[in-house]
């Protein structure tokens, strides 16, 4: 999936000459905290409700030290890198553009986590292994291996770790409705297991998660 791909079909830009006014009332329209600037289809910028907060209202937005901030994506760059791009600058829409800059769309945070949710084999049966160990030590082969071995098969992965750790965490998303062989398997070659959860344990603490996520983002 690439960025052109998950464009929303809801959201408009901003042009130079719009107000700080007219920009919260579009951003309250589209339940978002940024959206992308252009002027003649280029993309300009990006502002925030907080840099128009702090701005007179009455001005237009392309009159406020906003244009320096340019986060966007490309059409072609991989959902991955959206993600990526949306958590490092803690947007609530990224902007996408093609190599001339012209601007194409944007893409909300909602819609990806919507999308993210419901991909990537989160919607299929099995079970859930967290195990940590040594970053220089981890390989998906040797962990695909491990529950190969076992009669299981990966459906998904999400790698995690803390700042200047050494150690990082692996969940998995296994086949197997049944993780007992897999869990001794992994034990007995060393690596620490740090939770193990059947889907009918695991899938309401989830939903939970998620719904909560949901009402945060105000969807």
């Amino acid at each position: 999936m690439i960025a052109y791909e998950l464009i929303s079909k809801t959201i408009a830009p901003l042009h130079k000459n719009d107000t700080g006014e007219q920009a919260l009332t579009m951003m309250s329209i589209y339940h978002v905290k940024h959206l992308p600037v252009v002027e003649d289809d280029l993309l300009i910028g990006i502002i925030s409700e907080d840099e128009i907060l702090a701005n007179d209202l009455e001005k237009e937005i392309g009159s406020y030290d906003m244009m320096e901030n340019k986060p966007f994506v490309k059409e072609d760059d991989h959902l991955f890198e959206v993600l990526s791009k949306l958590g490092e600058q803690k947007l609530s829409v990224i902007p996408v553009a093609d190599k001339e800059n012209y601007y194409l769309g944007a893409i909300k945070q909602e819609d990806l986590i919507h999308y993210y949710a419901n991909s990537f084999s989160f919607k299929e049966a099995g079970s859930i292994l967290v195990i940590q160990m040594k970053r220089i030590n981890y390989s998906l082969a040797e962990i695909s291996r491990i529950v190969e071995e076992e009669n299981g098969s990966i459906l998904s992965t999400f790698l995690s770790s803390t700042d200047n750790s050494e150690n990082v965490m692996v969940t998995l998303k296994i086949s197997a409705e049944n993780t007992n062989g897999i869990v001794a398997s992994f034990e007995r070659y060393g690596y620490e297991i740090k939770g193990s959860f059947m889907e009918n344990e695991y899938i309401d603490t989830l939903k939970e998660r998620y719904d909560a996520l949901m009402t945060y983002l105000n969807v």
